[in-house]
């Protein structure tokens, strides 16, 4: 087309069954163009969806423990950790303290400390082990492949 004063391009517009949609407004003169607006909103809603379906989702896995869990139970959570951080999961890890067993935070603590050191390699540790209430939370996050 080119350019025109704002009454011309809106009686052209007008001549041709369009709308005039505001490209540039910060732009000096404001940079307008003549389309069907109702198009220009599906086709900008059709790109928003796609760009949403390639964005990553972050999923999170847990992984719960008691207190006194025994080294062979450890060793087999340890082993679907390392599975949840190597197919790009961040791994939520907890000790669940019920009734009296809150006396073993200490234990606990360990435990999750051992974890992390334990997947070192595969993760980094988002947060700290942290007690809320009856569970001692820490969050993992995969590292990057090399």
């Amino acid at each position: 087309m080119g350019v025109y004063p704002t009454k011309q391009a809106l009686s052209i517009a007008e001549e041709l069954g369009l709308d005039l949609v505001e490209i540039s407004p910060d732009a000096k003169p404001p940079v307008v163009k003549a389309m069907d607006y109702k198009k220009f909103l599906y086709e900008q809603k059709k790109r928003e969806k796609v760009m949403k379906a390639k964005a990553s989702k972050v999923v999170v896995k847990e992984i719960r423990f008691g207190p006194n869990t025994d080294d062979h139970d450890y060793e087999f959570k340890k082993r679907n950790a390392e599975k949840f951080l190597k197919d790009g999961a961040k791994l939520k890890a907890f000790v669940f303290f019920k009734g009296r067993s809150i006396v073993f935070k200490d234990k606990g603590e360990i435990l999750l400390l051992r974890l992390a050191q334990d997947l070192e390699e595969l993760g980094k540790v988002e947060q700290m082990p942290k007690l809320e209430g009856k569970r001692m939370t820490m969050f993992l996050s995969p590292r990057k492949a090399k």
